[in-house]
């Protein structure tokens, strides 16, 4: 199940918050099935997904603010140093810490959006 992201500036904050609730659900649904093969698949997209949010942040041109590039950045480092660490061995504990870090940024881009 292996996806292409594609993130815009014009998908920013609807299509990376859709993405990262889907992303987040996907890698809750895996860990319940306790097939390995699934969980190894939602992990891989969730960090290719926090890769691509990492990279439109910092890309030359990108007017997201400062502070809001740098969280986001030690957040796709942590999720992509996390799920490197631990991979489809990862404990519950890993897998719901990356899974509410999804949605609570996810719930963070749309808030920010209606201001």
């Amino acid at each position: 199940m292996t996806e292409t992201i594609e993130l815009t500036a014009e998908s920013i904050p609807e299509g990376e918050a859709l993405q990262l609730t889907q992303a987040g659900l996907q890698l809750d649904q895996a860990r319940a099935s306790g097939d390995k093969a699934q969980l190894a698949a939602a992990l891989e997209h969730n960090m290719q997904l926090w890769i691509a949010i990492r990279t439109l942040v910092t890309s030359a041109g990108s007017k997201v603010p400062e502070n809001l590039q740098g969280n986001l950045t030690r957040l796709a480092n942590f999720v992509a140093q996390t799920t490197m660490k631990h991979g489809v061995d990862s404990p519950d504990n890993v897998i719901d810490t990356l899974v509410n870090i999804n949605l609570q940024i996810s719930e963070g881009l749309l808030e920010g959006h209606k201001s």
